[in-house]
């Protein structure tokens, strides 16, 4: 098995899905996207193994073939791995990162007598103002409340002012990834509204928390962090060791994290449960092509700015 859902057969068959180019070379897997109104590509290399010689050169020999500018590859590995080990001057710091350097990880073999304590006192106490208001906590798969997950999805992007997917994306990892029994709905409610729902996958050992949505109605009930609990022990019911909640900012500096970050809710959110903050090695492209590498990264870094100027 894979060490990452999103090596994972079904998620290459959403990729495809959507459209997207998928390649599948040794036990690696790869997409291609196409650069519009161009005879050229990006590759993307998820999750993968720590690159070695062997895999630069038939990463680079693949990505010729596939007529790519460069293949951006972010490993699934803890921060041993650095870029200095190689002499390649093809392989560089991502122009453009995707994934986080960092994450969350909740140790699921620790009691949930130990996991409670370890807990800031405010999310502690979060938990015990959800249950006494009566908080619901459900896994549910039905298409009704897949379609509550979609209002709030749209409900939370909106107000958090952050690109996301949209709803044909949201449909097809769903359809697949859940029949393939990696992907599990759960909902929270409070007097027959949800108010939080959360997609979580299951994979190896590990529950990861990669898309939540909730609403502002009721805030008071407290219901995600009931949520999360809830997940949590559903997760070490299953045997599951680990609990990855999917990115966090990193560590703190001494100014502390930024407050007007978008992500910042989310990160002090996760922080409350005392999770332990893991670092990747990060994210690196492998440039098959230099002089239109120099092009691409250029043109855009103006689009993102032009994009938050006029978001």
């Amino acid at each position: 098995m894979t060490n990452h859902p999103l090596q994972s057969p079904a998620w290459g068959k959403f990729r495809k899905a959507m459209g997207i180019d998928v390649v599948r070379l040794n036990d690696w897997q790869l997409t291609f996207h196409k650069i519009p109104y161009t005879p050229w590509t990006v590759g993307y290399f998820p999750k993968g193994p720590a690159p070695t010689k062997k895999m630069i050169d038939e990463l680079l020999a693949l990505g010729k073939q596939k007529n790519a500018i460069f293949i951006q590859l972010e490993p699934n590995i803890i921060n041993k791995f650095q870029i200095s080990n190689f002499k390649f001057q093809i392989l560089r710091p991502s122009h453009h990162p995707l994934f986080t350097k960092y994450t969350f990880v909740l140790d699921l073999t620790k009691s949930e007598e130990e996991l409670l304590s370890a807990m800031h006192p405010k999310t502690r106490y979060n938990i015990k103002v959800a249950q006494k208001h009566n908080v619901k906590i459900a896994e549910d798969n039905s298409p009704a409340a897949f379609k509550e997950y979609l209002r709030l999805t749209e409900e939370t992007t909106s107000r958090q002012g952050f690109y996301a997917h949209n709803k044909n994306y949201h449909k097809t990892v769903w359809e697949i990834m859940h029949k393939e029994d990696i992907a599990h709905l759960f909902t929270a409610s409070y007097e027959s509204e949800v108010l939080s729902a959360w997609i979580v996958f299951v994979w190896g050992d590990t529950v990861y928390y990669p898309y939540g949505s909730s609403s502002r109605n009721h805030r008071e009930v407290m219901a995600p962090t009931l949520l999360l609990w809830e997940i949590a022990k559903w997760a070490k019911q299953k045997g599951l060791k680990h609990f990855d909640l999917w990115g966090a900012m990193g560590p703190p500096s001494a100014d502390g994290p930024d407050v007007n970050d978008p992500w910042y809710g989310f990160h002090r959110f996760k922080q409350g449960f005392n999770p332990r903050l893991v670092e990747f090695s990060g994210s690196f492209d492998l440039v098959v092509k230099p002089l239109l590498y120099s092009f691409y990264t250029l043109a855009d870094t103006l689009r993102w700015k032009f994009l938050k100027l006029t978001h």
